[in-house]
């Protein structure tokens, strides 16, 4: 979806239409959990302080989050998917992967499902969406970011290596800031340079993920779409743009992420009795807080009430930089299945 928290707020009032808008937070305080494109343009992100937003952008409106409403539509968004497959792998609120090849509508290729499913969506929820369609998760996960908003791309296989190689490094779906930083400095800069290095010196720089940076630039990424993934443990965290100081910000931050972890509990069915609170501060040492329930539980109110008594029992005194929720010990109740097979584009 197309800056999905903003964009529901802007269809559901119209005076936010064609602003920059920002979810969460305030002028002053919080974490940007969304921003509107109208708001990027001035570089306002999504875990940005609120303060920050403001500075870069003196006319942004601020929205507080209803992620009970995000979730509806999510939910609706959801069900369209399920006309065309079975092979649903939610990633969250506003994204996920489908596996379309026996798709249930008989479509003979994957482009024009995509092109179905995202007019079906603009039908029935009045937002925009964009898609990636390619070989694998990895591929068609690059493609989604090329067109946005309101577009779509498609690698066709023959287009793969031409494609990757060309690819900036930083485009690489999996390869964060500091890794692309680390990686230009080391004279890698395209998809094309960083073919030339071989899977040793790559296991040297990057420890394991050298593997999957070499398979994953010559077009290999073996994952399955997985709708009945068996988990162990469901969880939702962010790094933030700057580190937080105060109990209100954390709070705010963690209501965020607590609407990201609902969702997840409600596609994945589950429920969990372990709950933990994870902190990362300034200088990257990581704490864990944790508390299990006698009982399984998914009710949002009864997990965020225990995060924030956990937060309140470890109250960091010094800045954080990344906060998560997980569930764990779970009981999942959904039981999806299907088989993947091949398609055309």
């Amino acid at each position: 979806m197309d800056a999905f928290y903003a964009s529901v707020e802007q269809r559901d009032n119209p005076h936010l239409r064609g602003k920059p808008v920002a979810v969460g937070g305030s002028r002053e305080r919080g974490v940007v959990a969304a921003a509107s494109y109208e708001a990027r343009k001035y570089g306002v992100k999504s875990a940005m302080p609120s303060a920050l937003a403001y500075r870069k952008c003196p006319d942004i409106i601020f929205v507080r989050s209803n992620f009970e409403k995000y979730s509806k539509v999510s939910r609706q968004i959801r069900e369209i998917f399920y006309d065309y497959t079975d092979l649903v792998e939610p990633l969250s609120l506003d994204e996920a992967y489908l596996d379309v090849t026996e798709n249930k509508k008989g479509i003979k290729t994957a482009t024009k499902i995509a092109k179905e499913i995202r007019r079906e969506i603009y039908e029935k929820t009045g937002l925009t969406a964009s898609a990636g369609i390619s070989v694998n998760k990895f591929l068609a996960k690059v493609a989604s970011d090329i067109n946005k908003p309101n577009g779509q791309k498609t690698i066709m296989p023959d287009q793969v290596t031409a494609f990757l190689e060309g690819l900036p490094i930083g485009k690489f779906h999996g390869i964060g800031q500091k890794t692309a930083e680390k990686m230009k400095r080391l004279g890698i800069h395209n998809g094309k340079d960083l073919k030339t290095w071989d899977q040793a010196l790559l296991i040297r720089e990057f420890g394991k993920s050298g593997v999957h940076y070499y398979n994953i630039v010559r077009g290999i990424h073996k994952s399955r779409v997985k709708p009945n993934r068996i988990r162990k443990s469901i969880g939702a965290e962010r790094t933030f743009f700057n580190d937080l100081s105060t109990f209100e910000e954390m709070k705010e931050s963690l209501e965020n992420i607590m609407g990201r972890l609902t969702d997840r509990i409600e596609s994945a069915g589950a429920k969990g009795k372990t709950l933990t609170l994870k902190i990362k501060y300034f200088d990257f040492e990581i704490h864990t807080r944790s508390y299990t329930f006698q009982h399984y539980v998914h009710n949002r109110k009864d997990i965020f009430d225990k995060i924030l008594e956990l937060l309140n029992s470890t109250f960091p005194e010094r800045p954080v930089r990344l906060l998560g929720i997980s569930l764990s010990n779970l009981e999942s109740n959904r039981n999806r299945s299907g088989v993947q097979l091949t398609l055309d584009f």
